[in-house]
C-alpha cells in the first residue's frame, strides 16, 4: 500500500502511478486542464489504480450531461474490477461506494459515504474536495460548510492541500453569509496556495455580494495571470468580472468580456452556458442590446430539452429559449422536468418536483402572457435547492422581482427584494425595481423586460 501526499491510501505499489495521480489531484483542486492526461498516465503505470478510475467517473458525472453517465458507469465497473484483483484500502472503498451512489443520481448519499470516511481520515483531501463540489451542485449549502467545519481544525499549513481546503471552507462561509470570515479565510488560502482559484473565487463572491465593486474588479484583474491558467473555470471568473462591470454601467466592457473571456468558444458545458445565459439575461433586463449572442445558446438549449440531469442547467437553458422566443422548445423542456419529477429517482427528481417544474412554468407563463399570479417570494426562498451559488441564482431572483412588479404584485416584488437582501446588498438593479414599483403604485405603469 502507498499513500499519496494528499493522504489518499492506494493498493498500488507503483510510485510512478502515485505521482501522476497527485498531479491529477492538483489539477482538480486548482481547476487546471491537465487532469485527464494525468489520470491516463497514472493508469498507464498501473491499470488497476482504483482511485484513478473512480475520479474519472466523478469527473464525468460533475459535467451533468446525460450521455456522460455511460462513461461514469464504465469507470465504476473498472474500479470494481480492481477490487477483484487486490485488497482495497479505506480510501478506495469509500470512493467506489460513493461513485456507485452518484451514478444513480444520489449525490447526497455519495457525500454521506465520503464524509464517514473523512471522519476517520480527516486529511484525505480528494474526498473533501469531492464532497465540496457535489454538495455545492446539489444546493446543500449547510452540508457544504458543515463538511469543512468538521475537519478544518485538524489541518495545518504543513500539510499539502491545506490552502485548497481553506479555499473550500471560505466558499462555504461566504454562502452562509459570513463575509468577514470568508474574506479572511480565502486570503489565507491564497497565501498558502497561490494556485487556489476556488479561494480567490470565494473572496470575489464576498466583494460582489457586499457591493464592493471596485475591490472585486481590482482583485480579479490583479489575479488574472492565475485564473486564466484554469480550464473553463477561467470563463466563470471572467463572468464575475463582467457582472462587476455591469454594475458599474460599463455595458460595452461587459460585452467585450463576454466575447473574449466568458464565451470565447461555443461549448455546451452547462457551466459555460450558465455563465453566458445569465449574463445576457441580466443585460436584457437592463435594456442592453446583445445582438446575435442569444442564438448559439438557444441552439444548444434546443438539443438539451430532454436532458434534465441537473435542474440548474435546465433552467439556464430555458432562459435562452425564452429570450429567442422559442416557447415550443421551452414547453418541451418544462415537460421533461415534469417527467423527471414523476420518476422520483435521484436527488434531481426531488429538485424538479420541488422547484424546477414550477419555476420553469412561471417563466414560460410570463413570457407568453406578460403576467403571472404565482407566489414569487416563495419561489425565491426555494431557489437554493437548484444548486449553484447565490450570485448564480440571483438571475432568477431578479427575474422573480421583475415579474412580480410587472404583474402588479408590488408588495410581492418588494418581498422578493427582501429575500435577496438576506445575502446581497442592494445594487442598481434593486433601485431600478424599487423605482418601478413606486411608479406602478402611483399609476404610471412601466413595461420592461423580465
Amino acid at each position: 500500500m502507498l499513500t499519496d501526499c494528499y493522504a489518499g491510501q492506494h493498493s498500488t505499489n507503483s510510485s510512478a502511478a502515485i505521482q501522476a495521480f497527485e498531479a491529477a489531484i492538483v489539477c482538480v483542486a486548482a481547476h487546471r486542464p491537465a487532469a485527464v492526461d494525468a489520470l491516463k498516465l497514472a493508469l498507464s503505470h498501473d491499470e488497476d489504480f482504483t482511485a484513478a478510475h473512480a475520479l474519472k467517473g466523478f469527473a464525468a458525472l460533475l459535467l451533468a450531461r446525460a450521455e456522460l453517465n455511460v462513461s461514469a458507469r464504465q469507470a465504476l465497473a473498472s474500479a470494481r474490477l480492481c477490487a477483484t484483483r487486490r485488497r482495497q484500502t479505506a480510501s478506495e472503498l469509500a470512493l467506489v461506494a460513493a461513485l456507485a451512489e452518484a451514478v444513480e443520481g444520489r449525490m447526497l448519499a455519495a457525500c454521506a459515504i465520503l464524509e464517514r470516511h473523512i471522519d476517520a481520515q480527516p486529511h484525505d483531501f480528494l474526498a473533501i474536495k469531492l464532497v465540496n463540489g457535489m454538495r455545492f451542485m446539489m444546493g446543500d449549502l449547510v452540508g457544504m460548510l458543515g463538511a469543512t467545519t468538521r475537519v478544518i481544525g485538524q489541518w495545518s499549513a504543513r500539510q499539502p492541500g491545506y490552502g485548497f481546503v481553506l479555499g473550500c471552507h471560505a466558499f462555504g462561509l461566504e454562502e452562509a453569509g459570513d463575509f468577514s470570515g470568508a474574506e479572511k479565510t480565502g486570503q489565507i488560502a491564497l497565501q498558502n496556495e497561490p494556485r487556489d482559484a476556488w479561494g480567490l473565487h470565494a473572496v470575489s463572491h464576498v466583494y460582489e455580494m457586499d457591493g464592493r465593486v471596485a475591490a472585486g474588479i481590482g482583485l480579479l484583474e490583479t489575479a488574472r495571470p492565475m485564473w486564466t491558467q484554469c480550464h473553463n473555470f477561467s470563463f466563470h471568473m471572467a463572468w464575475h468580472l463582467a457582472l462587476l462591470q455591469l454594475e458599474r454601467g460599463q455595458h460595452e466592457l461587459a460585452l467585450d468580456l463576454y466575447d473574449h473571456d466568458v464565451r470565447p468558444i461555443a461549448t455546451d458545458d452547462f457551466r459555460d452556458v450558465g455563465n453566458a445565459a445569465s449574463l445576457l439575461w441580466r443585460m436584457r433586463q437592463e435594456g442592453v442590446d446583445v445582438g446575435w449572442r442569444w442564438e448559439e445558446l438557444a441552439q444548444i438549449a434546443k438539443q438539451r430539452t430532454g436532458d434534465t440531469t441537473l435542474v440548474f442547467a435546465s433552467l439556464h437553458h430555458l432562459l435562452s429559449l425564452i429570450a429567442t422566443g422559442d416557447l415550443v422548445s421551452a414547453d418541451a423542456l418544462a415537460a421533461s422536468l415534469a417527467a423527471r419529477a414523476r420518476t422520483g429517482e435521484g436527488d434531481q427528481a426531488k429538485v424538479a418536483g420541488g422547484i424546477g417544474v414550477e419555476m420553469a412554468n412561471v417563466l414560460i407563463e410570463f413570457a407568453r402572457n406578460g403576467a403571472s399570479r404565482a407566489d414569487m417570494a416563495r419561489l425565491a426562498r426555494m431557489l437554493p435547492a437548484i444548486g449553484g451559488s447565490y450570485v448564480q441564482r440571483d438571475v432568477f431572483v431578479r427575474t422573480l422581482a421583475v415579474m412580480a412588479a410587472q404583474s402588479g404584485q408590488c408588495d410581492m416584488a418588494m418581498t422578493v427584494l427582501d429575500v435577496r437582501r438576506r445575502f446581497k446588498r442592494d445594487d442598481h438593479f434593486a433601485t431600478m425595481v424599487q423605482n418601478r414599483v413606486t411608479a406602478l403604485r402611483s399609476g404610471r405603469l412601466l413595461k420592461y423586460a423580465s
